[in-house]
């Protein structure tokens, strides 16, 4: 392990930015200065967020200090769990085969589409009548 202060990383899914600090500490995780409890209250949210800290069993090692902006609830936890992933790598590059195997450093790129003229939405036209 490194001696820096911290290990920093940015992740992103949907419009979500999420710059994610790791301090080596007992394990609370506070974002946009607020608990991650508070800010996320769905548990299958925090889950996610917390899941690179499970697989590598590193849960109780470090501190996570988060600022996330843009999107919605679901983009950024995925924001903040692909920020994480990518900051422990930075802590132990020997973590890459294990993250990479679950899943957690591929940058999900799908985004929303744009909406086209004469439709409702991306892809929804409006009902055909024959009368």
């Amino acid at each position: 392990m490194n001696d820096r202060a911290y290990f920093y990383a940015t992740g992103r899914r949907k419009c979500a930015v999420a710059r994610v600090r790791l301090y080596p500490g007992k394990g609370p995780i506070v974002v946009n200065g607020r608990p991650l409890e508070e800010l996320f209250p769905r548990e299958g949210l925090r889950r996610a967020i917390v899941e690179p800290l499970m697989v590598t069993d590193t849960l109780d090692k470090f501190n996570a200090t988060v600022k996330v902006v843009g999107g919605g609830d679901s983009g950024q936890a995925g924001a903040i769990r692909h920020g994480i992933a990518r900051a422990l790598i930075q802590v132990d590059e020997a973590l890459r085969p294990l993250l990479r195997s679950h899943g957690l450093l591929t940058r999900d790129s799908r985004v929303k589409e744009r909406k086209k003229y004469g439709l409702i939405r991306a892809r929804k036209a409006k009902q055909y009548t024959k009368r």
